[in-house]
């Protein structure tokens, strides 16, 4: 109390100073500007005194050798070694996944699953039944976020009313909204128990272990190096026919309206020996089609191993730039993917998504070589005039892109195009959207996807620009868009009537058992009769199951899908020859049948 009372004048309230226009003169008289510093230092220096006699560190720290250093041992498993090995194991609790977005936040729920999965956790897709929620969530706009606070108010009425002899149910925030949002999703309403970001799924077990003790836990430290590259994801397509390879992650392109560097970190690209013993898995499997993620997966560069970080730039598309400075080493997508192709003939590779500016000739002639790899190429285009482009920060205008269809067009013939288009960007004039209209007619897509603009905190345009366009105007610019693609893609695919299209099979279809789905080599969905026999061949085509090649007469088209009379099933892996020859053949016949 003595010190205290000896520190009190240093805690006293400052005197009020006169109104002068130079404050630091504001003293009451010379004589109080020499003492009072004096005083000052010297309560300061009894302070220190008092402090350096007091109790030290050891005496808090009862029967501990402080002259004892702490090693962490070489054998602790991973970052927390506070937490013993049976804490953080899942004790077969089940778990349930919830998946919204793009196929990266699906990749996303087999590599969260996969590390669960390794800690005791069970798997069921019953919310009702399941100890732990885990929303993986989409950012990318409003709507989609909307969604997920929809389905958390759900989940904590579904929680509340969890019988007392249960275990409390736990609900997590996984992916891009976890990222973007932080601590807002723990404090709003309080209906988050777990928050992980996109680079945190390693550690959902530990967090999973304190929510257990009733305390709300997030981790959403974004990483420079994480690909998990050394998690096998545990895959779960339809029928097991198909699969998601993330190859990387991230993306450094900084385009004005996109909020995914900010939710999903730099670029980082997985090393090439894993991507192709994870494929190798795939095919042993039986997997008959492969798709290639990431968020802009044409840029993949691995520069894990010394020997690939030479001096080579990046080469782009001819006409694009970028605001980075070009990238110089490690081996290239067009490597990746030559690697990927030989693997498997009979496994189909595709990719998504990539950006327009990084399809240099190499890679579209290792496409038109390659029977295995699909001639279908994803290109967004965002919008058809230069002037928002610029805006988007997209790194080209509307000639450069138009040239780079036609060159895609040339080295890949039959090649077939899917974009992305956003209506009523920041600034867009009619003018600007009647090119978009244009651009869509002269490219001739027959997938596309088509948003309203919806504006992002974090991003350039939510710093530099006015989200000007009205929302009613953005919704009639929209629908135009959609009515057309609509009418190009039904063109497009009327252009395939008559022709014979290999195809993925998926399963029976939604609309009636009797037919059979699948995929073509350029995307679109082509439907057929499940008991299509051709007269001329010894085996049915009754017998075709998921995960089979099926040749089909394409009969009919509209915008939306093929339908067509199975001719054969078959294989990626025939003999290019023989299968043009067969197919000659098979279209014969099914004319002849037809008339």
């Amino acid at each position: 109390m003595e010190c205290l009372k000896r520190l009190r004048p240093l805690f006293l309230p400052p005197r009020p100073l006169l109104p002068f226009y130079f404050t630091q003169h504001c003293l009451c008289s010379r004589s109080e500007n020499v003492n009072r510093p004096q005083s000052k230092r010297a309560t300061l220096d009894t302070f220190k005194t008092q402090l350096s006699s007091g109790p030290t560190f050891q005496d808090f720290v009862k029967g501990i050798d402080v002259n004892k250093t702490l090693l962490v041992s070489e054998e602790d498993d991973g970052p927390h070694a506070y937490l013993s090995e049976d804490l953080d194991m899942g004790n077969d609790r089940k778990v349930c996944f919830e998946t919204y977005g793009c196929q990266m936040n699906v990749n996303d729920t087999e590599i969260a699953w996969s590390v669960l999965q390794k800690k005791g956790y069970q798997r069921t897709n019953d919310p009702y039944e399941a100890d732990v929620v885990l929303l993986v969530t989409c950012s990318i706009r409003e709507k989609a976020e909307q969604t997920i606070w929809n389905r958390l108010q759900q989940l904590t009425a579904m929680k509340r009313k969890r019988l007392k002899n249960r275990t409390p149910m736990k609900i997590g925030i996984l992916g891009c909204m976890a990222e973007r949002l932080k601590t807002e999703l723990l404090e709003r309403e309080k209906l988050v128990d777990v928050l992980a970001g996109p680079d945190a799924y390693r550690d959902l077990p530990r967090l999973l272990t304190l929510a257990d003790s009733g305390r709300q836990v997030s981790n959403v430290l974004l990483s420079l190096e994480e690909t998990y590259a050394d998690v096998m994801p545990v895959h779960r397509g339809p029928q097991g026919y198909s699969a998601f390879v993330s190859i990387m992650r991230g993306c450094d392109n900084m385009c004005s309206y996109c909020i995914v560097p900010f939710t999903r970190g730099r670029e980082r690209s997985r090393p090439l020996s894993s991507i192709l013993d994870e494929v190798r898995l795939l095919s042993d499997q039986g997997v008959k089609e492969v798709t290639l993620l990431g968020q802009n997966v044409n840029s993949y560069r691995d520069t894990s191993e010394e020997q690939h970080r030479g001096p080579d730039p990046t080469q782009l598309s001819r006409g694009f730039r970028t605001l980075y400075r070009s990238k110089q080493g490690g081996l290239r997508f067009a490597d990746l993917l030559e690697r990927v192709s030989h693997i498997d003939a009979d496994m189909r590779i595709r990719f998504t998504s990539p950006h327009p500016k990084d399809f240099p000739d190499e890679v579209l002639q290792l496409i038109a070589e390659r029977g295995n790899i699909c001639k279908q190429i994803h290109l967004p285009a965002q919008s058809g005039s230069s002037q928002v482009l610029k805006a988007m920060r997209r790194g080209y205008t509307r000639e450069a892109y138009l040239d780079l269809v036609d060159n895609i067009k040339r080295i890949v013939p039959g090649v077939s195009f899917s974009s992305d288009f956003i209506a009523g960007f920041c600034g867009e004039k009619e003018e600007d959207h009647l090119q978009t209209l244009s651009l869509i007619g002269e490219v001739g897509y027959n997938v596309g996807f088509l948003f309203a603009y919806s504006m992002r905190k974090k991003t350039h345009a939510s710093h530099a620009l006015q989200d000007d366009v009205p929302g009613e105007v953005k919704q009639r610019r929209l629908e135009e868009l959609i009515s057309a693609f609509r009418e190009e893609a039904a063109k497009v695919n009327s252009a395939l009537v008559g022709t014979t299209q290999l195809v993925l099979v998926e399963g029976a279809s939604k609309r009636s058992a009797q037919d059979l789905c699948g995929r073509s080599d350029g995307n679109v969905k082509v439907i057929f009769p499940r008991e299509g026999r051709d007269s001329s061949l010894d085996s049915g085509i009754a017998e075709a199951k998921a995960g089979d090649y099926v040749l089909v007469k394409i009969t009919s088209a509209n915008s939306q899908s093929l339908r067509g009379r199975a001719l054969s099933l078959s294989s990626l892996s025939d003999n290019p020859v023989q299968q043009d020859k067969l197919i000659g053949q098979l279209d014969t016949e099914a004319s002849r049948t037809l008339v």
